[in-house]
């Protein structure tokens, strides 16, 4: 069955062409895009449109490869030895299947989300190439080789913080998905908030759009930002008039919710001061 999309997120043509390709193909799916512009929210969206399983692997800093697969508690082992634990003449007991093993294992296809895997080092996408082309591994303390019951659909988000190494983009299909336009981000705020109003919506999105085209903006907000500002906006029943900046220091109402630093609260506190003194 094909990935139509959600009544929860909003997706489009494009998008779901490069996830059904990507299916198609039994390739891992690469997002890229801004953060906060839904690529995690996607594995959640399409394992549930499918009714498959949903396993999570978010990467860190620290994470390596073989921890998709699995570890070898050999301390714990030692300790149980010590003890004289009869459980220690079996080395399956401290075997801790990783992300990779559970997707691998379950009884019928999964989507595996592999999130932000430009967090690791560079060579853990080349760490995984062989596990995700052939869907096996081996577990070198058992002597056994653990292959997939069904082939999971693989995405894998990033953030372009680094690049990825030509062998892993090979064997991925890839898409971007870009920052919503107006059109389709008032979609978006009425799939959260069902029944907004219209004045409001019109011109918080107005106002949202204005500070993300401020030039010199170190970070610009995203579109889950843009939802945790609107959701302070319907809480507080804000009238819209109220959310037009003010003019001493050209910020919104409720600013703290877009902006996430002090350098761009500064940017707008210069530009006022600008305008004022043009003025």
């Amino acid at each position: 069955m094909p990935f139509s999309g959600t009544d929860a997120y909003i997706a489009d043509k494009d998008l779901l062409v490069a996830v059904n390709a990507a299916i198609r193909l039994q390739r891992p799916l690469l997002v890229k895009g801004e953060p906060g512009t839904g690529k995690t929210e996607l594995a959640r969206q399409v394992a549930s449109k499918l009714g498959a399983p949903f396993i999570e692997w978010n990467v860190k800093s620290t994470t390596k490869a073989q921890q998709g697969l699995y570890d070898y508690d050999a301390v714990s082992r030692l300790r149980d030895s010590q003890l004289g634990d009869a459980k220690v003449n079996d080395i399956a007991n401290y075997i801790r299947r990783g992300k990779l093993w559970q997707a691998f294992e379950t009884d019928s296809r999964a989507v595996l989300l592999i999130d932000e895997i430009d967090k690791a080092d560079i060579e853990f996408p080349n760490d995984l190439l062989q596990e995700l082309d052939r869907m096996e591994f081996h577990v070198y303390e058992t002597g056994e080789t653990i292959t997939a019951r069904h082939r999971p659909i693989v995405i894998i988000t990033s953030n372009n913080e680094k690049e990825l190494p030509d062998a892993f983009l090979r064997r991925c299909f890839f898409h971007f998905i870009p920052f919503p336009d107006a059109e389709t981000l008032a979609r978006i705020v009425e799939v959260h908030f069902p029944g907004i109003r219209r004045n409001l919506l019109s011109q918080a999105l107005a106002t949202f759009f204005e500070i993300r085209n401020v030039q010199g903006l170190k970070k610009k907000p995203s579109t889950s930002e843009a939802l945790d500002w609107i959701r302070l906006l319907v809480a507080d029943d804000v009238d819209p008039a109220d959310l037009r900046a003010d003019a001493k220091t050209m910020l919104p109402k409720l600013y703290g919710a877009l902006l996430k630093n002090e350098q761009d609260v500064h940017l707008f506190e210069r530009l006022a001061f600008m305008s004022r003194r043009e003025s």
